[in-house]
């Protein structure tokens, strides 16, 4: 037999209003970019606050056919970059509504 527990129904209504204000970041961190740079920004990767790749731009200078593995390191070191990035951006935001509650698989 289930208990009617006083306050349970604001919790609820609490938990709700967070979860509709996290889907509302979730979708504002689409538009939201950071930029990573590797090689004092020779290469440079932007990525939304879901964590997909926009754009890579790569200066020309970089770019040595001689040398293709420095330039396939830049741009893994870019890349990561960008995405810790949009992850600290995500968790800056989330800490805004949670406030600084802990929830495990949150984000």
């Amino acid at each position: 037999m289930a208990r009617n527990i006083p306050g349970m129904g604001g919790l609820m209504k609490q938990a709700q209003k967070m979860q509709a204000k996290m889907l509302k970041i979730q979708e504002e961190m689409a538009e939201k970019t950071v930029e990573g740079t590797a090689g004092g920004g020779m290469v440079a990767v932007v990525a939304n606050g879901r964590q997909e790749i926009i754009s890579i731009k790569i200066e020309q200078e970089v770019v040595d056919p001689e040398d293709v593995e420095m330039l396939q390191d830049l741009i893994v070191a870019a890349t990561n970059d960008a995405l810790k990035k949009a992850q600290e951006m995500m968790a800056a935001e989330m800490q805004k509504i949670t406030g600084g509650m802990n929830i495990p698989g949150l984000f």
